[in-house]
């Protein structure tokens, strides 16, 4: 593991920072619908405003150690990295649902946060610049054929995601991280300037995931049915114009369905790392 002088070393603007910072922004984004927000707790029973702040908190160091093991490792080949940083990932986990009492809230964005710093990291040691593309790209490389290995040669299911590859033949987190975050760079980046306003680009990026991200949460939930409500439901929104009233609206109709997002605001999060830098 990284020492303590290491991750002291980082030159601002750590990207673990901005990480933390993008989750903290997601979760007071409000109305965010199905979701965890300040306005109200979702389609959730058991999380929170302030057990998702605390989640936050806990995983935050983390996330510099995972730049810093990018920075470490970075002459490493890109495909070791996966496993030289699952210990961190691991003990991540373990902060997170120490401060939520054993409750998921961020498990997803720990992966895919975790592998955008590891990759920051290695970038910049390399002296290689951040944009993007790199960042993008390193991502896909350090998680080349995890779906094959993870999902494809699964003959007995024991999570839900893979229960819904084999029932779906869905990819989830795992085909998002290994494509190099193609979602958002097919149907989110090329849209994000669209609105002027920061937290109408934020609702309206989430809206665009909502509309186009295969989510295994919804599906978890609700089936392809689940999905499809969503899916349709953010589409007419995107194709007819929104405000706020109408964001309200669809959190009712998620809600009264227990239907939550979750897998698109972990996307929103990545994306708002992201967009910090040029292309």
């Amino acid at each position: 593991m990284a020492g303590t002088a290491l991750t002291e070393s980082l030159s601002p603007p750590s990207v673990a920072t901005l990480a933390a910072d993008a989750l903290r922004s997601e979760v007071w984004l409000t109305p965010k619908p199905g979701l965890v927000d300040s306005a109200n707790n979702g389609s959730h029973d058991d999380m929170d405003l302030p057990l998702f702040l605390r989640s936050i908190d806990a995983i935050a160091p983390w996330l510099h150690q995972f730049q810093a093991q990018g920075q470490q490792d970075f002459l490493q080949p890109a495909p070791a990295m996966l496993m030289r940083i699952r210990p961190a990932g691991l003990a991540c986990e373990q902060a997170m649902f120490g401060a939520t009492q054993g409750i998921n809230a961020h498990k997803g964005g720990i992966f895919s946060l975790g592998l955008l710093c590891t990759a920051a990291g290695r970038l910049s040691a390399g002296h290689r610049p951040l944009t993007r593309q790199g960042l993008c790209a390193e991502v896909a490389a350090m998680t080349q054929g995890l779906v094959e290995r993870e999902l494809q040669h699964c003959r007995q299911p024991a999570t839900a995601g893979e229960r819904l590859f084999q029932a779906h033949g869905m990819t989830g987190a795992r085909g998002e991280v290994e494509s190099g975050f193609l979602t958002l760079r097919r149907h989110v980046f090329p849209h994000w300037y669209s609105e002027t306003h920061p937290e109408r680009r934020s609702l309206n990026a989430l809206l665009r995931l909502m509309a186009y991200n295969p989510d295994t949460n919804l599906v978890a939930r609700g089936g392809l049915s689940g999905l499809h409500f969503v899916q349709d439901y953010a589409r007419r929104l995107l194709t007819s114009g929104w405000q706020k009233e109408d964001l309200q609206q669809m959190d009712q109709a998620l809600i009264a369905r227990h239907l939550s997002p979750g897998g698109s605001a972990d996307l929103l999060a990545v994306a708002t790392v992201l967009m910090a830098f040029p292309q």
